[in-house]
């Protein structure tokens, strides 16, 4: 469904919560002023994540798949990324983003990364909670993902979001995730209070209704 009379710009809103380990993060949407962030997170991936996220090891990625990733308009092309604001500088060590593949168009393609020592915290599926949040109100309705077949964090991750498998050939498996199908499973996890947190955010601050109940 579509969002109704939004109140508070998503591009003006941070939603601060925090990890399964306690660590305090913000989430806010990427911008194309995050060009300097986005290479210094990507930088601080390991090989194997850089790998699994982009499916080369490269520590310097091509300019024009950086400007790809920071040419966000907030419809055709929706990212959200996080700061751990208790680190030393305030670091970017996640983002997620959502793009359409035509405009006008209801679906589009998923990818999320998170820094090596922020996996396993909870923080791909806060991400995504604020990604999917803002993909309905756009009418971004199914997104489909591409992962490497070794890539079972992020395998798991879409699973549990209810994402079905396609088809899977040359090592990258595809999978289809219906985005408020999705939002109602992270809904359910109530016991992952970040989650819980960017979706009641989210919903008081665009002045929504709760997005995928009753």
């Amino acid at each position: 469904m579509m969002m109704d009379a939004p109140g508070r710009p998503i591009d003006n809103i941070i939603v601060c919560s925090v990890l399964s380990d306690g660590t305090v993060v913000c989430l806010r949407t990427i911008t194309p002023d995050d060009e300097d962030l986005l290479r210094e997170g990507i930088a601080k991936l390991s090989a194997e994540s850089r790998y699994l996220r982009f499916f080369s090891p490269v520590a310097q990625l091509p300019d024009d798949v950086i400007e790809r990733l920071v040419d966000v308009d907030g419809h055709d092309h929706i990212a959200w990324g996080a700061i751990c604001t208790e680190c030393p500088g305030q670091p970017a060590i996640g983002a997620v983003h959502a793009v359409r593949y035509r405009h006008g168009g209801r679906a589009g393609e998923y990818s999320v990364a998170v820094l090596d020592e922020f996996q396993g915290k909870g923080l791909a599926r806060m991400m995504t909670a604020a990604l999917l949040v803002q993909c309905l109100a756009e009418g971004l309705t199914v997104l489909d993902v591409h992962i490497l077949s070794e890539n079972y964090a992020a395998t798991k991750l879409v699973k549990s979001l209810g994402a079905i498998w396609r088809t899977e050939g040359a090592g990258v498996a595809e999978y289809l995730l219906d985005v408020a199908g999705a939002i109602a499973v992270l809904r359910a996890d109530e016991g992952a209070r970040g989650v819980q947190d960017v979706l009641r955010t989210l919903e008081g601050e665009m002045g929504a209704p709760a997005v995928g109940a009753g």
